[in-house]
């Protein structure tokens, strides 16, 4: 690799806000997994085609309009499969090194499916490099990508935090229908319509939980909890219930908006699209100008 592969990433290379840096309502969304901009470093042995079947599709897009009613969305602009933000920036997965990683490890279990904070295999079991990457790649990867996403979405929960005493954070994804080899649940488990992850009501109000589950419900969708998805990092590391700051993962199986794993948006895509916007308008007015604390609808 050349020295210009390393040179620093441009800000919206990275990530980009969508809506306003001062939301109207308490609420803010993430969408870590919808990037497709390729870092010059990242160079896999799998076509891109295989790297999209990974990807969140158009989950940004789906969520956008939230920012035309005050609610900004954080959406990474890079792969997942690069560098995974719903990672610990120390769930280092020691197979995929040249060398053992010097600082101390924080594994999540996601290595042994190859999906650590660096990705070594895909779904399907195929490797996405053909040599052992180096430890300063991986420090490059998590000083560009991985920090600043976090420090970003953390500058944007405070400052809802700050200004309505709480916040809501929807951490927003989509699922494969069917699990791959190395997909979480098993190979070849199938996935409902929804899956909420709150890390066994540990991550934010039973009552959000509850009410979302509620409401997609009332839609006809088949709605999960914390099955099989508890919700990783990204609600770990940004929740406080007990000071009023809630997040909660929310997984959309893809065959509810979009052809095939890594297609276009399909005909139910507005519907989907319209019925989530309402559900923000809901959660915002059921757990707006509560008590600081935990929100009951």
């Amino acid at each position: 690799m050349s020295m210009s592969d390393f040179a620093p990433p441009a800000p919206d290379d990275v990530l980009v806000v969508h809506g306003p840096t001062e939301p109207a309502l308490p609420l803010v969304l993430d969408s870590p997994h919808s990037g497709r901009r390729m870092p010059p470093d990242f160079r896999p042995v799998v076509p891109v085609d295989a790297l999209r079947t990974m990807e969140d599709c158009h989950v940004d897009a789906l969520w956008r309009p939230a920012a035309a009613f005050g609610v900004p969305l954080l959406a990474a602009q890079f792969p997942r499969t690069y560098v995974d933000t719903n990672r610990h920036e120390a769930d280092i997965d020691p197979a995929l090194l040249d060398a053992p990683w010097p600082d101390a490890l924080q594994p999540s279990g996601k290595a042994h499916l190859g999906k650590a904070v660096v990705w070594r295999l895909l779904d399907d079991g195929r490797p996405l490099y053909d040599r052992p990457l180096r430890v300063d790649e991986l420090r490059w990867r998590l000083a560009h990508y991985h920090r600043p996403y976090h420090a970003a979405l953390r500058r944007l929960l405070d400052g809802t935090h700050a200004r309505f005493g709480q916040v809501i954070h929807l951490n927003t994804h989509s699922m494969n229908p069917v699990a791959g080899a190395m997909g979480v649940g098993g190979a070849g488990s199938t996935r409902g319509d929804v899956v909420l992850g709150d890390r066994d009501g540990s991550t934010c109000a039973p009552a959000l939980t509850a009410f979302v589950r509620e409401r997609l419900t009332a839609h006809g969708y088949d709605v999960r909890v914390n099955d099989p998805f508890k919700g990783v990092e990204l609600v770990r590391a940004h929740a406080d219930p007990a000071r009023g700051r809630h997040s909660l993962q929310l997984e959309i199986n893809k065959r509810l908006y979009m052809h095939g794993l890594h297609g276009e948006p399909n005909e139910h895509f507005p519907v989907l699209q319209a019925r989530l916007m309402q559900l923000l308008r809901d959660i915002a007015q059921a757990f707006t100008e509560r008590p600081q604390g935990t929100p009951t609808p």
